[in-house]
């Protein structure tokens, strides 16, 4: 890890017990405000929101619904509505105001059974094109949807006839950079990764990393595919290089070993790309700086570009909990406030101090 008084560490500025588990937390665009998305001991679903008032947080509401909810994006919509899209346990995809959140304003039976990931893009500035989400499904399925239209996904990746359908743990948008340029990233149970092409409408690469891929995130939505950081099962994670893909070995990685548990979650700084957070079922958060390449690419005995994996380094590792933490969101706003939800029933609001000097 990098020494000296230099190092970023990982402080621990706020605490809160909840009573149900939470599943994702998120922070409230251009806000102080966050939220927590779980399950109900009795079953149901709950949303809560949260104001950081200095070293405490105020819970300004409580939504219960139906049925738990497992994941939650703002990606979708304008800063302006900061709508919440959700997947719950049912296949249910909801949008919802949160002022007014009695009805969802968009809700469609997205898939047969529970929605694990989701991702939105186009909305909050964050993309070209339109505003669309991403759902990813224990059904097999990933489904791209559009909330102006209603029912049915603009894309849907099943599985051919034939193939056994895999539960897909993880979804994630990037090439977004202009406005018919998209691509999704889906990660699968049995340790496949694709990577879908929404302009052409094809699989455009896939590869397999052997153990479950728990969380995919490419370092930024809105420009050309530049890094895409997959996590998984069994404590590593692999840094693929998206920038040049090969005809048959596909894009350059690194990969590393980060812990003995899996890696439940892996979210880019928004201020700088690459610096990365891991979240493990070890109940400890990893953070890591990517590190380019002399050259990014070369040429192999054929003249085909490929591509060059860098190296990573790790800045600074800690221990929080004795449960895993299952869900991560950086601030869009205050660059090094985090907030991480785990399974010891405690949400926590971190800062992570130095971010600029690295």
């Amino acid at each position: 890890a990098a020494a000296g008084p230099e190092r970023p560490q990982v402080v621990s500025h706020v605490q809160q017990a909840l009573n149900y588990t939470v599943f994702d937390c998120k922070w409230v665009p251009r806000s102080a405000r966050l939220l927590c998305l779980g399950s109900a001991a009795r079953g149901t679903g709950l949303v809560q929101l949260y104001e950081l008032h200095g070293a405490r947080l105020e819970l300004l509401r409580e939504i219960e619904k139906p049925k738990p909810i497992k994941c939650g994006t703002f990606g979708a919509t304008s800063v302006q509505q900061r709508y919440l899209a959700t997947g719950d346990f049912d296949g249910n995809l909801n949008i919802w105001n949160l002022e007014a959140p009695e009805i969802p304003v968009y809700s469609v039976k997205g898939h047969k059974e529970i929605i694990n990931s989701i991702d939105g893009v186009g909305g909050l500035g964050i993309g070209e094109g339109a505003p669309e989400i991403v759902t990813g499904s224990r059904d097999g399925t990933v489904k791209v949807w559009d909330p102006r239209q209603k029912d049915t996904p603009v894309a849907n990746m099943e599985p051919v006839q034939g193939e056994s359908k895999r539960d897909c743990w993880t979804v994630a948008f990037g090439n977004a950079y202009n406005q018919e340029e998209r691509v999704v990233c889906a990660g699968y149970d049995n340790g496949d990764i694709k990577l879908f092409d929404l302009k052409t409408m094809s699989l455009r690469w896939e590869t397999n990393i052997k153990n479950g891929v728990c969380s995919v995130e490419f370092d930024r939505k809105d420009i050309n595919m530049n890094k895409l950081v997959a996590t998984s099962l069994e404590g590593k994670f692999h840094v693929f290089d998206m920038r040049t893909q090969h005809p048959t070995k596909g894009f350059a990685f690194v990969s590393e070993k980060a812990q003995k548990s899996t890696i439940w979650q892996v979210r880019h700084l928004p201020q700088n790309r690459d610096i990365f957070m891991t979240s493990g079922g070890s109940g400890s958060l990893h953070l890591w700086k990517y590190e380019y390449p002399a050259q990014r690419s070369k040429k192999d005995s054929e003249e085909s570009e490929m591509g060059v994996a860098g190296s990573v380094c790790l800045l600074q590792n800690v221990t929080l909990s004795t449960q895993p933490i299952s869900s991560l969101d950086w601030s869009p706003d205050k660059k090094g406030l985090c907030v991480c939800g785990a399974f010891d029933q405690t949400v926590r609001v971190l800062i992570v101090t130095k971010l600029n000097k690295i």
